[in-house]
């Protein structure tokens, strides 16, 4: 007997036999669903001999055969109805659990999100790909056949999507491209950090998504909803269906303010705020203004995360804006980070550590951030640290600037795309997925282990233009990624630490050690942030010039 919960009041299983009954009813089960018709299979006991067994011990049972394979859209309205109607916790079961599962996955399409009913059924070890335009669709069997065609499908407009589109665009301009997006608005949210810092204003670092398509490039102004890489299809929400030869996966990174208890409910308020957010950079400005005394946390959740610094950056400039009003005494800094190192790559470590003493700057590693009670300004993290029991601990702040968990989205993490991690699973060099030879992906959400900024996505962009191209041409790939990242850390106004690394952590510098010294802080690499990437990114990256980011060809043995 091999029972896998979908939810707390409906699991499924293979086929039952009478012998099993006693140990369903110790299981806390008060009622069976049997889906698989009699006669199926030789050894198959009918359901009459499952009913009496169960009668006996007191659980309920209910007969609704299903032919494998034919699951209509009345049979799973019909098990919606059955399985509310019995007390729980429900069993249902067949041969194999898949036409249970199947019917509660139609049952569920107009309550659950798609993603929701997927992990569930991915979770329990059941594949709903061959349903899945029926889920989007309500639950309900699609009428519409008229199916959009493009060469180049690309999910997700943000750097990494609208990069790709115009490195392809310049290298083929008759390349039928259309890019998937929901969005009304662009965001250069590397820009965030120096809007929380009181450097940029907000409305520097935004876009309309209209502006910024390539010329050419359909913009198909919707949300995904799951993929059919098996049918060369994209489903959208209301189960329409892009076709495509070529696929590019690239929407970038959920961040899940829900994972932290109480967090939500106190964004943008009480001394609680977040260069993470576009709405929440400015109230981190405004707070560090305001600030003349107290403790001010800033935090780090477990990587991956969307520009590593970041969370650092933000304590760097608020220390420095204290120091410069000469209030930074009075301020109490502590760093509460997740991983158990200041920064990934040792070799910068020793430049930024100089601006932690300098800010008297508490480390507290191996502690993440699990609530917060803004009314109270208080938070709660979970301290970790290696071959030691957890322990929680409350920390009371005056400020706190929150960075927070993220994963890949939820269409991502349910689909075939994802590794078991739930990220597009590439092959780290080529960026073609492993087991799709028409599927690539750049930017934050796949997995190849890089880091994940801005910086990153700018050097892959040709990369995957000049793979996909190659493959056009019946050829294998042309061009190979070597994990190069950039994180300039604002380590105060005026001076950055530019970190540049690749795979494993090897240092990448772009320019001569006289120029920009990546081991130490300096003013050109402030200018090159201030001054040179805003534009760098709009007029350069989002426009196919590839300014300093020429694909690194492979050559032969």
């Amino acid at each position: 007997m091999d029972i896998k919960t979908l939810t707390a009041g409906l699991s499924v299983s293979p086929q039952i036999t009478t012998s099993d009954i006693q140990a369903i009813k110790d299981a806390g089960f008060r009622a069976i669903i049997c889906n698989r018709p009699d006669g199926e299979g030789a050894d198959q006991p009918t359901f009459a001999e499952i009913e009496s067994a169960a009668k006996k011990i007191g659980i309920e049972a209910t007969y609704q055969p299903i032919v494998t394979g034919k699951v209509s859209d009345d049979d799973a309205a019909a098990f919606d109805r059955i399985s509310t109607g019995l007390p729980g916790p429900v069993l249902a079961y067949c041969r194999s659990g898949t036409r249970s599962a199947t019917l509660w996955s139609l049952s569920q399409a107009k309550t659950r999100s798609v993603a929701d009913i997927l992990a569930a059924t991915k979770a329990a070890g059941y594949d709903m790909a061959g349903v899945v335009r029926r889920i989007v669709n309500g639950g309900k069997t699609p009428t519409d056949t008229g199916d959009a065609q493009y060469d180049l499908v690309i999910v997700g407009a943000g750097a990494g999507g609208i990069a790709a589109a115009a490195s392809l665009k310049s290298r083929k301009p008759d390349l039928e491209i259309a890019i998937i997006d929901p969005a009304d608005i662009h965001y250069y949210q590397p820009g965030w950090t120096m809007v929380g810092g009181g450097i940029f204003e907000p409305q520097e670092t935004s876009r309309t998504m209209g502006s910024l398509i390539p010329k050419g490039v359909h913009w198909i102004k919707a949300a995904v909803a799951a993929f059919e890489p098996e049918n060369n299809a994209v489903i959208l929400d209301g189960c329409r269906v892009v076709k495509y030869t070529r696929l590019i996966v690239c929407p970038g990174l959920k961040l899940d303010w829900n994972k932290i208890e109480g967090l939500v409910d106190t964004l943008g308020q009480n001394g609680v705020t977040s260069n993470y957010r576009y709405d929440l950079a400015p109230y981190t400005w405004e707070l560090v203004e305001g600030m003349k005394e107290g403790r001010a946390i800033f935090t780090q959740p477990p990587m991956p995360i969307k520009c590593a610094g970041a969370p650092q950056k933000a304590m760097y400039l608020s220390g420095d804006a204290w120091a410069r009003r000469g209030v930074l005494n009075n301020i109490d800094i502590q760093f509460n980070n997740a991983g158990g190192v200041l920064f990934g790559v040792k070799d910068y470590v020793p430049a930024l550590m100089e601006y932690v003493k300098k800010y008297d700057a508490s480390l507290n590693f191996f502690h993440n951030l699990v609530a917060v009670d803004g009314p109270a300004k208080k938070a709660w993290f979970d301290v970790t640290k290696p071959d030691t029991p957890v322990k929680r601990v409350e920390m009371e702040f005056d400020m706190m600037h929150v960075c927070p968990p993220q994963t890949a989205p939820d269409f991502i993490r349910v689909s075939a795309l994802a590794d078991a991690a739930g990220w597009v699973d590439v092959d780290q060099a080529t960026l073609r997925h492993k087991a799709f030879d028409n599927v690539w992906s750049l930017g934050d959400v796949m997995n190849a282990p890089n880091a994940k900024t801005a910086a990153a996505a700018r050097i892959q962009a040709p990369i995957v233009a000049e793979n996909i191209l190659a493959d056009m041409r019946g050829g294998s790939p042309v061009a190979q990624y070597n994990g190069y990242g950039s994180c300039p850390l604002t380590v105060e106004r005026g001076k950055i630490v530019l970190a540049e690394f690749g795979y494993g952590g090897t240092m990448l510098p772009s320019f001569p050690k006289f120029l920009v010294d990546g081991t130490k802080a300096t003013r050109a690499a402030w200018f090159l942030k201030e001054k040179m990437l805003p534009p760098i990114y709009w007029k350069g990256m989002l426009k196919g010039r590839e300014w300093m980011a020429k694909p690194e060809m492979i050559t032969a043995e």
